[in-house]
């Protein structure tokens, strides 16, 4: 860097004047209600009751937006704001309202003196906004509640965005998160020639809420050696003078500016292949910078730096104090609007970080291609008639979803590590796996143009790349392991409330569903056991707003196929499918199975024997195994109980059960009785924890419910074992039909003894040859003579 700093005095002056003008604008959204310019002596009734909010983190952060501006318009960059401490809410939103992007979508918090009284009234206040970065923040991708994830969502951000910059701001303590420091990586998945760039900048200001920071307490070589590790090429920013330091910022931004581009035009142009070296910005600043004196720069600053409340009269003059030391007289006109020089400092239009259409990835967002998904079929000359794979029948229209669209480059896929193992290949017909590290001969389907993000063992990262891509305006799914998408609980926690609060907002366009197809799942773990075997995302997912989510366990290829495809072309749900990936009966025809997903739940009739009468069980299932198990159970009620009348019913859709006052799929009491009746015995054969069922049906007629499913007993086991270490088996559903059908008398006592046997008879088998009973492994569905 040049000794001289880029910055002429008379600039150097207009953004220490438009800084100070963000940071008054943050502070006062922390403590006022009224009088926002100080036009009058401050006094108890202009503040708020209970002032709420965080200050540390915001005033380094406004420093870094104001620099970005500049380079912004300097360099007529295209670049989103990716905000990593969150909770410094205020600086973001005083930035939105400074450029004027705030206003133009919430035109009553106009630039003027009442427009500004409105925006420090409504944060962190009753019927007003939160503190944290949150959807309602125009140029919010980055829900800021929860740390970890700002450098995984700018990465998907930029993924196939050539001309994009996401500056990506880490807070320090986020740097400590594993999500954070897993991010870091994810410059080996970023292509020069067809992404765009990120661009972070950590910011280091020594604490995190209660304790000293890890990267700012150790020596710069170390945090140099840490970074050059990871692939990037650190510079550093550091100090308390604003002069000095701006200069410092300004020279530093153009650097990694210029580096960006000269590494895409080495890629685009001249056609370099190496991997790159991007540019990242250290920033130290000390916490809670420009605040009151004293205790400027420590972790008590983390929220607000002074107590100003009944039980703190004297801390009164000390804000006022502190608010008129950013000169709001000389920052804001008569009318209150900021003044002509900070207005003409801003980017202008789409150029706005807070206004940028990336940002409201809906603007951009266009229907993904689809092949017509019947084409697929898996024929079914009758139910049970065939087996296939499902997961490898669904690649097949997967690698066809990324062929119609590699034009457009709107569609990944991310899977961690796992794509081959859930049965992908036929996708990589036609692409990769992204990776831009080294290559050697003996790798597998590598290139730094693949589409398939698998070449990290990282839920988190596949997770949040795919939310950023999906914020940005495209499409895209995550394909896991059923137990090990239980990591980003949390993460998709966030993005369901993200999904609430924008769907509130008129001006947040709608952003392509966020997709999950779940695999080797809790059933067969021949060579895992008891570790990956946990079904419990549905648990997790189901308590999350109805209006945003939907869970599927199509029983087949066919229906898993109906299902994908109506999830991929979906709106703001989150959409979780729950498949295998084993060899498994198929039972419907495409037509049946489109019949069978669009009402989400029906009667078998082709496996039930009470047409025309009353049912004396219902035996119902959802999920492939348990499927399997009842209609198993069905054969063998009807070989030695004929004269019963068993009703079968598939659930494909979850939320059915639920009554539909409570989620909008849900069943009225009139349809579900018409399905279950009112009274008779339910045995409910479930893929997951029994619990769920009983959540979901608790407000229905029918309490003769008898849910099976997993109740946490597993190893490595044959997978018909697994079945009847949790009771779900064949055999042990027919024990439980019997006990509900008291009028079986002894013949039901029979049928029990016997099943008992078959029981022991298993267990005898496997323990001497490692494998199922023949009579298991071979069984066909009405002894393969169809219907």
């Amino acid at each position: 860097m040049s000794k001289k700093g880029p910055l002429t005095p008379d600039m150097l002056r207009k953004i220490d004047a438009y800084w100070r003008a963000a940071n008054y604008l943050a502070a006062g959204q922390l403590y006022l209600r009224d009088n926002p310019l100080l036009r009058q002596p401050l006094c108890p009734a202009h503040l708020k009751p209970t002032p709420v909010g965080h200050w540390g983190t915001v005033p380094g952060q406004n420093f870094i937006y104001t620099h970005l501006n500049r380079v912004i318009t300097k360099y007529d960059l295209n670049m989103i704001y990716v905000c990593g401490p969150g909770h410094g809410g205020s600086a973001v939103v005083a930035q939105a309202y400074l450029e004027g992007a705030y206003s133009e979508v919430y035109p009553n918090v106009s630039q003027d003196e009442e427009g500004m009284g409105r925006l420090f009234r409504q944060f962190s206040f009753p019927g007003g906004i939160g503190s944290h970065c949150a959807p309602n923040i125009p140029g919010s991708i980055n829900e800021g509640g929860e740390l970890g994830y700002s450098l995984a969502h700018a990465f998907g951000a930029v993924m196939d965005n050539p001309t994009l910059i996401a500056a990506c701001v880490v807070g320090d303590g986020e740097a400590e998160t594993a999500p954070l420091a897993t991010a870091w990586h994810s410059n080996k998945f970023l292509d020069p020639a067809g992404d765009g760039a990120v661009l972070p900048i950590l910011h280091l200001n020594g604490y995190k809420n209660g304790t000293p920071s890890l990267f700012a307490r150790i020596t710069n070589e170390e945090v140099e050696d840490y970074f050059k590790g990871c692939g990037w090429t650190p510079r550093f920013v550091e100090g308390d003078d604003p002069a000095q330091m701006h200069q410092k910022m300004a020279a530093a931004l153009d650097w990694a500016v210029r580096e960006i581009l000269r590494i895409q035009q080495g890629a685009r142009e001249l056609g370099e292949k190496e991997r790159p070296r991007w540019p990242m910005v250290v920033f130290r600043s000390p916490k809670g910078w420009t605040g009151p004196i004293q205790p400027d720069g420590t972790c008590r600053v983390h929220q607000l730096p002074l107590a100003v409340d009944e039980g703190h009269p004297e801390q009164l003059e000390q804000l006022e104090a502190w608010l008129r030391s950013y000169h709001p007289e000389e920052l804001f006109d008569e009318t209150g609007a900021p003044v002509a020089t900070l207005r003409a400092l801003a980017p202008q239009g789409d150029r706005r970080m807070a206004a940028n259409p990336h940002a409201n990835g809906g603007l951009f967002l266009r229907d993904l291609r689809t092949p017509d998904f019947s084409k697929y079929a898996v024929e079914v000359p009758a139910p049970g008639a065939v087996e296939a794979e499902d997961m490898a029948e669904l690649a097949k229209y997967i690698r066809d979803v990324f062929k119609l669209n590699q034009k457009a480059k709107n569609f990944r896929a991310f899977v961690p590590d796992e794509a081959m193992s859930n049965k992908l290949q036929a996708a990589f017909e036609v692409t990769s796996r992204r990776w831009n590290a080294s290559v050697l001969p003996t790798d597998s389907v590598l290139s730094p143009e693949g589409r398939i993000m698998d070449g990290m063992l990282s839920e988190h990262m596949c997770q949040g790349w795919l939310e950023g891509y999906l914020l940005t305006g495209r499409h895209g799914f995550l394909n896991s392991y059923e137990a090990f998408i239980r990591i980003v609980d949390s993460m998709v926690s966030q993005h369901a409330k993200w999904l609430k609060v924008a769907g509130q907002l008129p001006w947040r366009q709608d952003i392509a569903s966020l997709n999950y197809v779940l695999s080797s799942n809790v059933w067969q773990q021949d060579q895992n056991g008891f570790t990956h075997q946990d079904p419990g995302f549905l648990d997790h997912v189901a308590n999350k707003k109805a209006d945003v989510v939907r869970l599927y366990l199509p029983p087949d290829a066919n229906c898993l196929l109906s299902c994908f495809d109506h999830c991929i072309k979906s709106r703001n749900y989150i959409n979780v499918m729950v498949t295998s990936k084993h060899m498994r009966p198929q039972w419907l025809t495409m037509d049946e199975a489109i019949k069978h997903c669009t009402h989400g739940i029906g009667i078998w009739q082709w496996a039930s024997n009470d047409q025309g009468s009353e049912p004396d069980a219902v035996l119902a299932c959802c999920g492939e195994t348990p499927t399997l198990e009842t209609l198993a159970a069905v054969t063998i009620l009807r070989r030695y109980l004929p004269e019963l009348k068993v009703r079968v019913i598939n659930v494909v859709d979850l939320m059915k059960l639920q009554p539909h006052t409570e989620h909008p799929h849900g069943l009225t009491n009139e349809d579900y009785d018409v399905l279950f009746t009112r009274d008779k015995p339910i045995i409910f054969a479930f893929h997951g924890y029994p619990s769920l069922v009983h959540e979901l049906t608790y407000r229905r007629r029918n309490k003769n419910l008898h849910v099976r499913g997993y109740k946490e007993e597993g190893t490595i086991t044959t997978p018909f074992d697994m079945r009847v270490q949790n009771s779900i088996d064949r055999f042990d559903l027919v024990i439980d039909v019997v006990k509900r059908l008291p009028q079986l008398g002894n013949r039901g006592a029979f049928l029990i003894q016997l099943m008992k046997d078959k029981l022991v008879e298993h267990h005898q088998y496997i323990t001497a040859h490692g494998c199922d009973l023949p009579e298991i492994r071979d069984w066909k569905w009405n002894d393969g003579k169809g219907i």
